[in-house]
């Protein structure tokens, strides 16, 4: 490699809270906290400075979301946007960042970044046989951590083995997130038997410095209208097990062809400035399973129609939508699913959708990491009086919830509609 003069590193700054766990060596580091505490903004500008520094050559870092396609517009951009603060503007001298496929590395040391899924057994074997042209796999970050299985973790751990090539170098993992409920495995592994080679980092909203009032005032008034979200987004506590409305609910890899099934439906929420959701549900045996989401913000129908299409969603089987946007249904039929419609909302529907769900277990493919995100915090709302729990659920986070709900309406009631009329 060809010599490269050592750059101007531009102080960027860091927020105090991460002081010590950003210089701690044990085999694992684990970041819980609320939205907007800066955990991710703060691993990836450690991770390019230490990654560029000669003391850590033959260093190389591994970095997961559940789903691979996720890291694009988190952990990627993340480390991108590190590398262009702390190296200015002639940051191209010092490092190189591809696209197709994800990677970085720096021109310095030779160390690299690359990114990668668990969302299935292809994927996590894909896991096993990283390589790189120098040094050894170090390092893990692991983003959004609550989406793992243990057994994830457990193969990544597996990984860090092996004599190292350089004298300051460390096997690490390390663990970012937003808790969510206080009976994962990350809580029982990690925090209710702490031991030495773990390090634990609690941080905020508060604790970010560069933070801007705007988002702060957000997340105070998010404790009047949502205090349990403000208690897992805002303190960054574990989410309550109590109330919990689904809890018959395994994640687990499984075959997802239509052939496995003897039915499969599409539920969706529709969504802007919130969540649309979008489900592709089979139905087994009794059971249900959840095999494939669409979960975006901001998308406009025909984006989310062509992500539909990319993701070969469908479009002979049943869509059901909320009744509510009927030129948004009309939209999807124009565009090819042509048996969407809308549910009919008749008196009592939630709990009854609710109590037909509640009587069946459903499976969830790990990759639809945000309805699993969403059925471990839905709950029954509480009696702000009596803190009883009352027969309404929580209406906030709940757009997977609701696609959940609709999608299942066909089953539901088999026993109302002929077959004419379900057009089979």
């Amino acid at each position: 490699m060809v010599t490269i003069p050592m750059p101007k590193i531009i102080d960027v700054g860091f927020n105090p809270v991460f002081r010590e766990v950003n210089a701690s060596r044990v085999r694992y580091r684990v970041l819980k906290g609320g939205a907007g505490s800066g955990k991710s903004f703060n691993l990836a500008q450690d991770y390019i400075l230490k990654l560029g520094d000669p003391r850590y050559k033959g260093a190389n870092l591994l970095v997961l979301r559940k789903v691979d396609d996720s890291n694009k517009y988190s952990t990627y951009s993340e480390l991108c946007g590190a590398v262009q603060r702390i190296y200015g503007a002639h940051w191209e001298k010092y490092w190189r960042i591809g696209s197709s496929p994800m990677m970085l590395r720096s021109l310095i040391t030779g160390n690299e970044i690359v990114f990668r899924g668990m969302a299935d057994i292809r994927q996590r074997e894909r896991v096993k046989s990283i390589s790189f042209a120098s040094g050894k796999l170090c390092w893990i970050w692991c983003e959004e951590a609550t989406e793992f299985e243990q057994e994830d973790v457990e193969i990544l751990d597996d990984r860090l083995r092996g004599v190292l090539p350089n004298e300051n170098l460390y096997y690490q993992i390390t663990l970012s997130f937003n808790p969510v409920s206080s009976a994962h495995w990350i809580k029982r592994r990690f925090f209710d038997a702490p031991s030495d080679n773990t390090i634990l980092c609690h941080s905020t909203y508060r604790d970010n410095r560069f933070c801007d009032a705007a988002y702060a005032r957000r997340m105070e008034d998010r404790k009047l209208h949502d205090p349990e979200g403000y208690r897992i987004y805002g303190e960054g506590d574990w989410g309550e097990t109590g109330g919990l409305i689904l809890t018959r609910f395994v994640i687990e890899d499984f075959p997802a062809g239509r052939e496995c099934f003897e039915d499969m439906a599409i539920g969706q929420d529709f969504g802007y400035n919130h969540a649309n959701a979008v489900l592709l549900l089979g139905y087994r045996d009794g059971e249900l399973y959840v095999c494939a989401e669409i979960y975006v913000f901001e998308k406009d129908t025909d984006e989310i129609v062509r992500m539909a299409r990319e993701r070969g969603l469908p479009d002979d089987i049943r869509m059901w939508c909320d009744s509510a946007e009927p030129d948004r249904i009309k939209s999807w039929r124009m565009a090819g699913y042509r048996r969407a419609r809308g549910v009919e909302k008749e008196k009592n529907s939630v709990a009854a959708q609710i109590d037909w769900l509640k009587r069946r277990k459903i499976h969830i493919h790990p990759s639809c990491t945000n309805t699993i995100k969403e059925i471990q915090q839905w709950k029954w709302d509480k009696n702000k009086r009596t803190g009883e729990f009352e027969d309404t659920p929580v209406m906030a986070n709940d757009d997977a919830m609701a696609a959940l709900r609709y999608g299942v309406e066909r089953w539901r009631k088999s026993s109302t509609f002929s077959r004419k009329e379900w057009g089979i």
